[in-house]
């Protein structure tokens, strides 16, 4: 059994190895060395950088998945009192970690386990991406190690479209005489007064909760080319999340049909846009075997029954889920809140928590998903 100073000192050489996407490297080959030190029978780096642990044979094969890399930004690493600071110390090392050392503390029965810690998830996913493209995997059910909070488990997130929209006016001016030419930047934002308008409309669900709304965002501009002379070409990204009910296309369709209106009434004006990023919503089923497992795993800890919570986020769980179509949840230790600041930590307890919580849950997955495959037989 896994002692708690090692799980604290495995954290703490964790978040001590700096690893922004795309710098994981070092991380991923101190991993694979714990993992076979820590009784996985194969761990290996895949060719994006990936590490890859393997325990176990037969049915069920359960994947749980964290990722290595963190935002930038060094966090000095120390424990004060029952935190633990650091780059990474709730996103998402402390989830990562203590999967891993839950599966390690795991016995050896029926049931294949796999420990996957990717890369670049606070990029653009290259890591998750080519993992789902390993035919050899194949799982039934998946977690993905974020900071849920030891009582919840995150069953839904939204989904994500990266627009980038182009206005070219095809003229320009000197400032002095801007009635000479269209601006190129104040018309970008009339046709993004137009598709805002469309989105509100759009929404016919009564929810409250935001992760149930469709929101949107402007998250970059560059128009102009000088001082002194009016704008004829304008850029804009947007960034718009769409939630479960709704899918990437029926957002893109709407789009379309407003823009041709516009690039008919527009005559001088050419509007243009392309899909940059897209990333499908994804909910988990309540009532799935891997949800009433990390139910049954948090009851039989806490005492209590976990809050289900549909973020307003995008992660690695809708490119898990949407591309195997299986079974995936989100859940992990720390406080979402933290991460990403100059105070990031996890609460030690809870991170200690968080193995006893996984290793449980493994428990309950096998015994499910034997009793379903029985019922099925019959």
């Amino acid at each position: 059994m896994v002692s708690s100073a090692f799980a604290i000192e495995l954290l703490k050489n964790s978040l001590e190895i700096y690893s922004p996407s795309r710098s994981e490297s070092i991380l991923a080959t101190f991993l694979k060395d714990v993992c076979l030190d820590l009784g996985f029978e194969q761990a290996n780096i895949d060719s994006v950088g990936n590490i890859i642990a393997m325990k176990g044979s037969g049915s069920p094969v359960i994947l749980l998945c964290g990722h290595m890399d963190t935002v930038p930004g060094i966090v000095p690493v120390r424990l004060d009192g029952d935190y633990m600071y650091g780059r990474g110390a709730s996103d998402a090392k402390a989830p990562l970690i203590s999967m891993l050392l839950g599966a390690a503390d795991f016995p050896k029965q029926n049931g294949t386990i796999i420990f996957a810690g990717v890369v670049d998830e606070e990029g653009n996913a290259t890591g998750i991406k080519n993992l789902v493209k390993d035919k050899n995997l194949q799982p039934h059910y998946a977690i993905f190690g974020e900071p849920s909070g030891i009582d919840n488990i995150t069953v839904s997130y939204k989904g994500r479209l990266e627009i980038r929209l182009l206005c070219d006016v095809n003229n320009s001016a000197h400032a002095s005489a801007p009635w000479i030419s269209l601006n190129a930047i104040e018309e970008i934002y009339n046709i993004w007064a137009n598709l805002k308008k469309v989105l509100d409309s759009y929404e016919t669900n009564n929810s409250k909760n935001k992760a149930d709304l469709v929101s949107y965002s402007i998250t970059e501009v560059n128009g102009g080319s000088s001082h002194n002379v009016t704008p004829q070409k304008c850029r804009m990204t947007i960034d718009i999340r769409i939630p479960a009910h709704l899918s990437c296309d029926d957002i893109l369709s709407l789009l379309d049909i407003k823009l041709n209106e516009l690039k008919q009434n527009k005559n001088a004006i050419t509007i243009k846009y392309h899909v940059e990023d897209r990333t499908e919503p994804f909910q988990a089923s309540a009532s799935s075997t891997l949800v009433r497992s990390l139910v049954l795993s948090i009851l039989d800890n806490r005492k209590k029954r976990p809050l289900l919570l549909k973020k307003t986020g995008t992660g690695d769980m809708n490119i898990l889920g949407n591309v195997l179509n299986i079974p995936v949840v989100t859940y992990g230790p720390g406080d979402p809140h933290s991460s990403h600041t100059v105070d990031e930590r996890v609460y030690i307890p809870e991170y200690l928590t968080g193995i006893e919580i996984y290793k449980n849950t493994l428990f309950h997955m096998i015994r499910l998903h034997k009793n379903l495959q029985n019922k099925e037989r019959t």
